[in-house]
């Protein structure tokens, strides 16, 4: 899986460091998984979490080797989650070994090609693929049924949204809300976790977008960073997929995609019952939550993190939210108080 998952924004080919401690005792693991066979290592990709990636190939075969600190990061849920989605029929990537106490795993190569590098060329084909498996997906809480993942319960959405307080207006801004402002705040996440738990609910990968997916020679897409997959509001991935944060489309062409989703719903999961003339107010409602939340992880990315190239994705995010608010009168007291503050 030549999965460069942030590729667009730092060369898969990258030196691999030599004094670096979790290198040697991955290459201890792999010379034993690998009977001492011969390969080559090389740094394929760091994501927004502590996770780094490495493709590993052999004079026959590549593959991706996760490391994942294990005080830092638990490869479970990876594990299990994958084994979810394959059982659903999702192309997520085969699993070759892994070593939970290590915190390494060795995967399926799934291509070197992302949606976001494809999607100009042939969109409504590859979202098509995109969706038929996004229902495979959150046809998951039917068929496994004894399967158990988090809720995206009120609590876990309203922290999400305080991300956008603390981080974007807070630390970005440097904008401190008063007491009125603070009570439309929190009115407003109100109206937008009430939506999202209106919904009906079913897996939710929370990353459906066009850095995730995969384009491959056969079963495409392939899904990736598919590990904080929760139960929750039906329209998520929608949006993740649609209202996407690194490429950008017109609203109509959006609302025609939402249109093909529901009739394929309507045949793949019609045990789940989508309202055609609520969706797409599900699907705005959503998307704010997401995008007002996504303004806070982009900061904090920059300013905890030390990854100051998501800044450059805010204007589009910001877009979003600007776009959605402008939609709904019940919105407007939000949208003043918005679009008062100094964005940069």
């Amino acid at each position: 899986m030549q999965c460069d998952l942030f590729a667009e924004r730092k060369p898969a080919e990258q030196p691999v460091a030599t004094q670096d401690k979790r290198l040697y005792a991955l290459e201890d693991w792999l010379f034993k998984i690998r009977d001492g066979e011969a390969y080559e290592l090389s740094l394929a990709s760091a994501d927004a979490s502590f996770r780094r990636y490495f493709r590993l190939e052999t004079a026959t075969q590549s593959y991706i080797v996760m490391d994942a600190p294990p005080e830092k990061e638990d490869i479970s849920s990876f594990l299990a989650v994958t084994t979810s989605l394959r059982s659903q029929g999702v192309h997520a990537p085969k699993l070759f070994a892994h070593d939970e106490k290590l915190g390494f795993i060795l995967l399926e190569d799934l291509g070197a090609t992302s949606y976001l590098r494809a999607l100009r060329d042939n969109p409504d084909d590859l979202y098509n693929d995109a969706l038929q498996a996004l229902v495979k997906i959150q046809r998951g809480v039917l068929d496994q049924p004894t399967t158990s993942y988090p809720e995206y319960n009120h609590e876990r959405l309203d922290v999400e949204l305080d991300v956008f307080e603390e981080w974007y207006l807070n630390t970005h801004l440097s904008f401190e809300m008063n007491a009125s402002q603070k009570t439309l705040w929190r009115s407003t996440k109100e109206q937008l976790i009430e939506t999202c738990l209106a919904q009906p609910q079913v897996w939710v990968h929370r990353d459906y977008h066009s850095r995730n997916l995969m384009l491959c020679r056969t079963d495409s897409p392939g899904v990736i960073d598919y590990q904080d997959l929760v139960v929750g509001p039906v329209s998520y991935d929608v949006v993740s997929l649609f209202k996407d944060c690194y490429i950008e489309w017109p609203r109509e062409r959006q609302l025609k995609w939402c249109r093909q989703y529901l009739q394929l719903c309507a045949h793949q999961i019609p045990e789940i019952p989508i309202s055609d003339e609520e969706f797409v107010r599900w699907y705005d409602f959503t998307g704010l939550q997401r995008h007002l939340k996504v303004l806070g992880v982009f900061c904090r990315l920059n300013y905890r993190d030390n990854k100051p190239g998501y800044l450059n994705d805010l204007p589009l995010v910001r877009k979003y939210v600007d776009e959605a608010l402008s939609l709904y009168p019940e919105l407007e007291q939000f949208k003043r108080f918005y679009q008062q503050l100094s964005h940069v």
